[in-house]
């Protein structure tokens, strides 16, 4: 079996663009603390905005939808599940609850990890819901041609329990010597679990909620505010690509993590940068600034199609109804091109629109 020795990660030396990615993330999260501190009630909105986009887009990853009405609803508690797929997004809504309330006190255990899973299943009335798996599972790649291949081999269920027994402990050991910057020890974690695929099903969705709660633990609380699922959904071609990178070799231990390190670094960093533009928008509101001006400066440094949806997580000072009218107005000057109606409805800059006509 394979041992999971990170005091490799002390010796190696790293490429400066993944050093340049740590030094960018501790300086970002030092200018978030000190907002939160500041303007804890402003980002209460964030956070909401967050829960929902990261419960949709890690399902989606997955292929588990619902529409966006339908998760609005869930989300406030009007309606019930309609069927498994939503079973399954209100499970994971419920160990992110879990997280986003109680990380600290969520040790890095084989037994906290089987109970998470339990709860994100426990909805389907999936009998292996908060187990290790029973039959030995796969990573299928589906080429063009329809044809299927596997590209991974996990480890298998006898070896499983031992596995994540190990990964815990070399996690915890390594956390513990402090010797290992975090924010190169959790991408390494959550690669090695996913090729041990501890579970029957669940597996990428355990790990995108290990990922939240091991940045929780070390003190990155950006997918508090920022749906990290969300980035990964956005950028889910590089995401298989590099796990696929980051695996190879693996069962031998001569495996490189580094391109998934540097995704996640990538992924991380994009999301204290949205933080960030956020707050920008907050701040404008706070000295002065009306609905319209917020909108206005949004749609000005957005390229490409854009919904009113998008417009109002990203200015979540203002109001739904404030920024719909804002767009409205920017409509009928001429700033902006409604296109579509109904959901299908979304915005294009007006400068952009003439740019791709001239082209």
């Amino acid at each position: 079996m394979r041992s999971f020795d990170y005091v490799k990660l002390e010796e190696k030396s790293w490429d400066t663009d993944i050093l340049n990615l740590v030094g960018k993330i501790h300086e970002c999260k030092g200018r978030q603390d000190l907002f939160i501190r500041q303007k804890p009630i402003e980002l209460d909105r964030l956070i909401e905005i967050a829960k929902i986009q990261s419960t949709e887009a890690s399902n989606k990853i997955e292929g588990i939808v619902t529409t966006g009405t339908r998760m609005k609803q869930l989300f406030e508690e009007k309606t019930t599940p309609r069927n498994r797929d939503e079973d399954e997004i209100m499970g994971y809504r419920d160990v992110l609850n879990t997280i986003h309330e109680s990380n600290e006190y969520i040790p890095i255990r084989p037994s906290y990890i089987l109970q998470l899973h339990r709860d994100l299943l426990k909805r389907t009335g999936l009998s292996y819901g908060g187990h290790f798996k029973n039959v030995q599972n796969y990573i299928n790649e589906t080429k063009a041609d329809g044809t299927v291949v596997t590209r991974f081999e996990p480890v298998t269920p006898y070896d499983t329990p031992e596995a994540v027994e190990n990964l815990c402990n070399a996690y915890e050991q390594a956390s513990a010597n402090e010797k290992i910057d975090p924010l190169i020890l959790i991408p390494t974690f959550i690669c090695d679990f996913l090729c041990i695929h501890p579970f029957n099903d669940g597996n990428g969705r355990m790990s995108r909620l290990l990922t939240l709660l091991l940045l929780y633990k070390n003190g990155y609380s950006v997918g508090k505010y920022i749906s990290i699922e969300k980035q990964i959904e956005k950028t889910k071609d590089r995401y298989y690509d590099t796990l696929e990178e980051a695996d190879t070799g693996w069962h031998e231990e001569k495996n490189d993590s580094t391109p998934f390190i540097r995704y996640m670094l990538q992924v991380i960093l994009a999301c204290y940068i949205e933080f960030e533009e956020r707050v920008g928008l907050m701040t404008e509101r706070e000295n002065g600034s009306t609905a319209y001006d917020i909108v206005k400066r949004y749609t000005e440094e957005k390229i490409g199609k854009f919904t009113g949806a998008e417009v109002v997580a990203h200015c979540p000072s203002i109001g739904r109804s404030s920024v719909l009218a804002a767009l409205k107005k920017l409509t009928e000057e001429g700033a902006v091109i409604r296109e579509g109606s109904g959901r299908s409805t979304y915005y294009v800059r007006a400068d952009g629109e003439k740019l791709s006509a001239k082209v």
